[in-house]
């Protein structure tokens, strides 16, 4: 008899082990996968902070650089990401993919690429790309267009204005958006003559007083939409998340001013505030009633 209970003893212990294994692995982090740039860091921490805190889910962020954001997602290593900038930007990363993800749906629209001027440079010096092209512009400027990332689809575009516009006497300073936020502080602040890529939403704009110069090629496209791409399966495996994401949308001025309070203080400040702020908009998200 002792040892009938004794096996039964051992055989339920190895049967909660099983199942205790089993919950581990359905509890696996949802991996999201996001670039260093405002926008990106503030949307991907806010998703993270809602799917922990109302979703009951862990998380797990991952930085990388743009492509390598794109392949994990198609590998499936990454669950999701929430910057896939089209339908041109990205136009490249996303066609090599489009076969292995899904699209979530769209965290805002109206999104802008760009080159941008301090409002101290009158309008009529430099209002748009063609004005590079001036003698006297082109020495203000020591012949440089401030860059961000090597591997950003915004660089890939400025690269194609400078081709299409005949800029080949300027340099493409390749370098970051920290590099670029270094440039054009400094720059402002000595009351210099620059040019840098630049992209909308982001809370330099409410730090400075700047403008976009005028692409009448359209070199650097229009207004485009920022998705949420997650891989195969993803959807059917954890719909809870997936659904939270595709109901996910920001408004840009919403987006650029919680953006600026992260640069003010910390991006899980802005966080906190931008939930504590938009209680009814984080009820849709989620799901919830009223």
């Amino acid at each position: 008899m002792f040892k009938t209970l004794a096996s039964l003893g051992l055989a339920t212990a190895l049967l909660v082990g099983t199942v205790t294994a089993t919950m581990a692995a359905d509890a696996k982090p949802v991996k999201i996968g996001w670039a260093a740039w405002s926008d990106a860091e503030f949307v991907t921490k806010l998703a993270a902070r809602l799917i922990e805190t109302k979703l009951n889910q862990k998380v797990e962020l991952v930085q990388a650089d743009v492509a390598p954001l794109y392949q994990g997602v198609g590998r499936g290593d990454l669950d999701a990401m929430m910057m896939a900038w089209l339908p041109q930007t990205h136009a490249d990363y996303y066609a090599k993919v489009k076969e292995k993800v899904e699209t979530l749906g769209t965290v805002y629209d109206g999104a802008k690429l760009g080159w941008i001027v301090p409002d101290y440079i009158a309008a009529d010096q430099i209002g748009s790309i063609e004005d590079l092209k001036k003698e006297d512009v082109q020495k203000k400027l020591s012949g440089t267009i401030q860059g961000i990332d090597p591997g950003a689809g915004l660089t890939r575009l400025s690269e194609k204005v400078e081709k299409d516009y005949g800029l080949g006497s300027y340099k493409l300073q390749i370098s970051s958006e920290a590099g670029m936020l270094t440039t054009v502080d400094r720059a402002v602040r000595g009351g210099k003559w620059f040019v840098a890529t630049a992209w909308s939403p982001h809370w330099i704009f409410g730090k400075h007083q700047l403008r976009y110069l005028d692409d009448p090629k359209k070199s650097l496209g229009e207004a485009e939409h920022v998705d949420i791409l997650a891989r195969k399966d993803f959807k059917s495996e954890n719909p809870k998340v997936a659904d939270f994401l595709s109901r996910m949308k920001l408004p840009i001025p919403d987006l650029e001013a919680a953006m600026f309070t992260a640069q003010q203080s910390s991006y899980d400040e802005a966080v906190d505030k931008y939930i504590a702020d938009h209680p009814d908009q984080v009820k849709s998200w989620i799901g919830e009633e009223g």
